[in-house]
């Protein structure tokens, strides 16, 4: 299968499901146009793709294996050039897995039971902090340890529970770039016996950076060995690769399996290598500007700024 990519482009105020191939982006409704298919054969939006991903995928791998031809015939062109990418889709739920890479749990002080005697540990983090590339990350005045943490995001394409690790690549739908930010100030507590809130700390709105797109896991053979980096201002941060992972994508998959139902949307964020802001003492600031990189998927930018004063927010 050749590479191709899922996205969600806005243009003139509205938002469109797109194809991009060959470095081009293409509208997906004008590409079926193109190819004779009818309108109501294909998806409104990405949440409406994975929601059938089993009933869609065929379609959109011929679709895009059409679009080169269309494009030299000159039936289909690219989208404007003014369209910028939104955040390809809606996370039903997001998952992140903590701790996935011995250098990372290293640099933070984390001492891990062996492998063999222990399993993956999971939290939950607001689906409302997903935010697209080139949007701004927002600082809340409550922290002043903000954090990054490039992550390979990991789509389900199907209702599953019960899944064997044997079987587990084949429930997901496709790949993304995932920054997972962090007040790590706030990932603690003293007013309470129980010392981590990583929901606190991870959940704030603009906390979850995804896209630029989702690259369909026929397009991506092995999720565990792809590179992965994270820039500041330019300078690398974090430079690992998912085989670096102490839970492979299918263990951590199977293992959610076995606690719920997982379903098509969910989005799993599985884990950081070092390099994080904790680890070297070093903080995001308004600014400040992140590049965050996985390879043969893409990569999303984004700059922080403060979070607007409160009093200017009310119940909307």
């Amino acid at each position: 299968m050749n590479w191709y990519s899922l996205a969600t482009y806005e243009l003139a105020d509205r938002k469109h499901a797109g194809l991009v191939v060959d470095n081009a982006l293409y509208d997906l409704a004008d590409a079926g146009r193109a190819c004779g298919i009818d309108a109501l054969r294909l998806p409104q939006d990405l949440n409406a793709v994975f929601a059938n991903w089993l009933g869609h995928a065929l379609l959109l791998d011929d679709l895009a294996a059409r679009i080169p031809a269309l494009r030299a015939a000159g039936k289909l062109a690219p989208v404007d050039a003014a369209a910028v990418y939104a955040a390809p889709y809606q996370p039903r739920r997001i998952f992140g897995t903590a701790s996935n890479f011995y250098e990372h749990a290293d640099e933070m002080g984390t001492k891990l039971a062996a492998r063999s005697e222990s399993q993956p540990y999971i939290f939950m983090k607001a689906e409302t902090s997903v935010v697209a590339t080139g949007t701004t990350v927002l600082m809340p005045p409550e922290t002043a340890k903000l954090d990054w943490e490039v992550e390979l995001g990991v789509v389900i394409g199907q209702t599953c529970r019960h899944v064997r690790v044997e079987d587990a690549l084949s429930v997901i739908a496709g790949y993304t770039v995932f920054n997972d930010i962090s007040a790590r100030d706030l990932n603690r507590r003293t007013d309470y016996p129980f010392t981590h809130d990583w929901f606190r700390g991870k959940s704030f709105d603009t906390f979850g950076p995804m896209g630029p797109w989702v690259v369909p896991a026929t397009c991506i053979p092995d999720p565990q060995n792809l590179r992965m980096t994270l820039h500041v201002n330019g300078e690398t941060m974090q430079n690992g690769n998912t085989s670096q992972m102490i839970f492979s994508v299918a263990e951590q998959i199977a293992y959610l399996s076995r606690i719920l139902t997982l379903q098509p949307g969910d989005l799993i964020a599985t884990g950081t290598p070092d390099g994080v802001g904790m680890g070297r003492g070093v903080f995001l600031k308004p600014g400040d500007s992140m590049t965050a990189w996985v390879e043969h998927i893409g990569s999303i930018e984004n700059r922080v700024e403060l979070e607007p004063d409160p009093a200017h927010y009310g119940a909307r």
